[in-house]
């Protein structure tokens, strides 16, 4: 399954990213949820890699259960930071043989509290990785685009230069970071065309799940919170959880809707290994007519 090839029909392309479980606990509930989202029948799902490949094995498990077991179309997700190169090639032949068409490419962070320096010929950058990859496997190729800048980035602009050899070196889409005002989106999309970035860049959708964890997120991920966003977090008890779940479905529909009526190609949910948010959330775009 080759993700580029789903961006050139005339139809959305409903993706989601999965966790890797970490252990037996763990895997009973991913049990649920995969099963709760394959009855949305995404378009495909995507397998995060942990930094520094603290997930191998269990991304390449869930990688092969999702395709062998439950029939899913799957990329799988590989993150670079501290890797070298022949630890790389021996993850990617892994999937290559597994009969994984299509990788998305990202550098990672370097693990919290890792001790184990990185290996001094890993790569420094997506875009050196994805050139690495494009002259050796066959695969599609997807990458990372932040609307709102790398928090690591001198300037969002100086971020886009840095999209645009991404894609030069062989990325074929773009899933953008998730946002909670589709402007930074939409400007965004305007700034990488205008430099000549044609790929397509889907926007990545992340619900509120918790208060607790959307405060962490947006600092990790350099996301903001919106005076709008806000205002509707405050007005709900953070410790009532149905009622911070119902916001962030309606919060995120509401996006959803505004995004699919300019047109984009597909959304991209981060499910945070949940269900019940993504699954109201399509469901309500498909009782609207615009899935």
């Amino acid at each position: 399954m080759r993700v580029a090839h789903l961006y050139k029909s005339n139809n959305p392309v409903i993706s989601m990213e999965i966790f890797p479980p970490r252990n037996d606990k763990a895997t009973e509930t991913f049990d649920k949820v995969i099963g709760g989202l394959a009855q949305l029948k995404p378009d495909y799902m995507s397998i995060t890699f942990g930094a520094g490949g603290s997930t191998r094995d269990g991304s390449y498990q869930t990688v092969k259960r999702l395709m062998l077991d439950k029939n899913l179309p799957t990329v799988a997700y590989i993150a670079g930071y501290g890797l070298a190169p022949h630890e790389i090639i021996e993850v990617l032949d892994k999937y290559r043989a597994l009969g994984v068409e299509t990788i998305f490419v990202i550098r990672g962070d370097k693990p919290k509290g890792d001790d184990v320096a990185a290996h001094p010929d890993a790569f420094r950058y997506a875009s050196e990785m994805i050139s690495f990859i494009k002259e050796r496997y066959d695969f599609t190729l997807g990458c990372a685009g932040y609307p709102e800048g790398h928090v690591e980035a001198e300037s969002l602009e100086k971020d886009i230069e840095y999209l645009k050899l991404k894609v030069d070196n062989g990325a074929e889409y773009v899933v953008a970071q998730y946002f909670y005002d589709n402007a930074y989106f939409f400007d965004f999309v305007a700034k990488c065309r205008a430099i000549g970035i044609d790929v397509p860049i889907i926007p990545g959708i992340m619900p509120v799940y918790t208060v607790k964890m959307t405060q962490m997120l947006s600092k990790v991920c350099g996301s903001t919170i919106t005076d709008k966003l806000q205002r509707n977090l405050d007005a709900v008890d953070p410790e009532d959880k149905d009622a911070v779940l119902s916001l962030g479905i309606d919060f995120a529909t509401e996006q959803c809707m505004g995004l699919l009526e300019k047109g984009v190609d597909g959304l991209h949910f981060y499910t945070m290994d949940r269900s019940k948010s993504t699954t109201e959330i399509i469901n309500g775009l498909r009782r609207e007519k615009l899935l």
